[in-house]
């Protein structure tokens, strides 16, 4: 950007100087990464997600990414610390990520912070989310990519929600499928930005 620069605290001098090539909205352009994150703090909704990392699932970046995208309050890790953020691309940095090594020690979190776990599948006993109330304060959970959700996690959640489908597969691309959930979820809770 040619000088003079604007004087704003929230401006980064090295973006400034050499460009801002981030995947952000123009109204970012330029901030530091903690500006944004304040920004983005002062406006999350109250959805969280979480996602079961057993098996080094691939969707778990594509998950983080529509999270950001929806701007939810977290995004929890269930299983394995490690995952694939190569699909994130960087969004998780914008982002509030817990890892819990444990079923017990991700629904007592849940607990402690008044958020009721919704598991995401097409199992028996769940309602189509189309016609599902969701509950404002609420985690969404998603299984790995194939066996879905496990039966610990099954048996923590005070409901259970699927996407109706009506073609020939048993399921859908987790990602796809959070993409879906976090989207049904604004339409009953995000009226406004501050939501």
């Amino acid at each position: 950007m040619p000088k003079p620069w604007p004087d704003d605290p929230r401006l980064d001098p090295e973006l400034l100087a050499s460009g801002d090539r981030r995947n952000v909205i123009d109204r970012y352009r330029y901030w530091t990464m903690e500006a944004i994150v304040a920004d983005l703090d002062a406006q999350r909704c109250r959805l969280h997600v979480a996602i079961q990392n057993w098996e080094h699932d691939f969707n778990i970046g594509s998950v983080v990414r529509t999270a950001n995208a929806f701007n939810v309050s977290a995004v929890h890790i269930l299983g394995r610390r490690r995952w694939n953020r190569r699909g994130a691309m960087v969004t998780d940095r914008y982002l509030h990520v817990y890892h819990h090594p444990d079923v017990p020690t991700f629904l007592q979190w849940l607990d402690e912070h008044g958020v009721t776990p919704v598991g995401v599948d097409n199992l028996p006993g769940s309602v189509p989310l189309e016609t599902a109330e969701l509950p404002q304060d609420c985690c969404l959970v998603f299984g790995s990519e194939g066996p879905g959700l496990t039966d610990e996690v099954v048996e923590g959640c005070q409901q259970l929600v699927a996407i109706t489908q009506y073609g020939s597969t048993r399921s859908m691309n987790a990602g796809a499928a959070a993409a879906i959930a976090m989207y049904a979820w604004t339409t009953q809770w995000r009226r406004s930005p501050t939501a």
